[in-house]
């Protein structure tokens, strides 16, 4: 075997590898049994309505109950969890293309030598 054979060995196992490792953490993430990177964080405080003379008034009534409604149909914590997965499936597809085509490279190096 030439060297050539050897290092299309290599970078093909590379790329394989490449592949396999960014599946099994995707799995992984997605399954619950590691929490997903924490690439964006939001700050969120709930905000408090002002009051004039201890009562509400009629747009911050409406304010409160628009967001106790909002907040009960999706949670505040949700929505960076939801980005997180979202940047991380981006993340993947891309570390998955690079295992290929590094994959390719080693067949073709393969091939010819």
């Amino acid at each position: 075997m030439n060297t050539t054979k050897i290092i299309g060995w290599l970078v093909f196992l590379l790329g394989i590898l490449m592949i396999v490792f960014t599946i099994y953490n995707t799995y992984n993430i997605f399954t619950g049994k590691s929490p997903a990177p924490q690439i964006i964080a939001f700050n969120v405080e709930k905000s408090k309505a002002s009051t004039q003379g201890g009562a509400l008034t009629g747009q911050d009534q409406t304010t409160q109950m628009i967001s106790q409604q909002l907040g009960n149909l999706l949670p505040l914590d949700s929505l960076p969890l939801i980005l997180n997965l979202l940047v991380w499936t981006i993340g993947a597809g891309v570390l998955i293309f690079g295992g290929a085509q590094i994959a390719g490279l080693g067949i073709k190096l393969i091939k010819n030598g």
